[in-house]
């Protein structure tokens, strides 16, 4: 990394994650992503896809051992409170929220992408990292890394509900409450075919209970299956 101002990345490994890298080259790669070595293909060679790749792996040992040591609920169970705990939305939150953003190096048209491309961003960024971690200090620094900023979400994840899949959660709430099977409906689409936003709301007789947004209209679904369901909560159901 030669001619590059590695400072910020030696005090995010410290303040961060709590050590020193001795290899600081490895942990710049985990930060940076496929579209700005192709911008500077000169002098920048690598990106973080291969340590994601290993990093999801550690990620997904580190969740599934600690569930299985800590509970003993039916496989079934715990490969949906897993699910819960990985997705996009779960290590991407935890990216932002330790200052992944601005070390990220991206070009500049990703740097203008939406809001669900940053996120995507951030929890590759955000496995990638665990790999650096893994290879730098090994599987122990890696799991206590994972358990701090990831299986910490695990609490409020069972009191939420939002391990289960948000339709068939939103379906038995509304059958039993209002005695009625949720419609999804489009209520938008924005953006050109590749990169295309969809709005959707989600009815439970004449209500709109809620409304979500995504780049398909499955993840819309969710999105709005989701709010409803928070809705209902904010009125005593579960």
């Amino acid at each position: 990394m030669s001619g590059m101002n590695t400072v910020p990345y030696q005090e995010f490994a410290r303040e961060k994650l709590g050590f020193e890298f001795n290899n600081l080259d490895i942990l710049v790669t985990a930060l940076t992503h496929r579209s700005y070595v192709n911008e500077h293909r000169k002098s920048v060679h690598e990106h973080n896809e291969r340590l994601e790749f290993l990093g999801d792996a550690v990620l997904e040992l580190a969740v599934t051992e600690y569930l299985f040591t800590h509970f003993s609920e039916p496989e079934g169970i715990l490969t949906a409170w897993r699910a819960a705990l990985v997705r996009t939305e779960s290590i991407g939150d935890a990216g932002d929220k330790l200052g992944y953003g601005p070390l990220i190096r991206m070009s500049k048209g990703e740097k203008n992408g939406s809001d669900r491309a940053h996120l995507q961003i951030l929890a590759n960024a955000f496995e990638a990292v665990i790999g650096a971690i893994y290879l730098e200090r090994g599987f122990d620094d890696a799991r206590d890394f994972i358990r701090k900023h990831i299986i910490i979400k695990l609490d409020g994840i069972l009191e939420s509900g939002s391990w289960r899949d948000p339709k068939s959660y939103l379906q038995e709430i509304s059958q039993r409450v209002d005695n009625q099977t949720p419609v999804y409906k489009v209520l938008g689409e924005e953006g050109p075919d590749h990169d295309k936003i969809f709005t959707l709301g989600v009815f439970v007789g004449e209500t709109m209970m809620g409304r979500g947004t995504g780049p398909s209209k499955q993840v819309a679904q969710q999105q709005a299956a989701r709010a409803a369901i928070a809705k209902y909560k904010e009125s005593g159901e579960k």
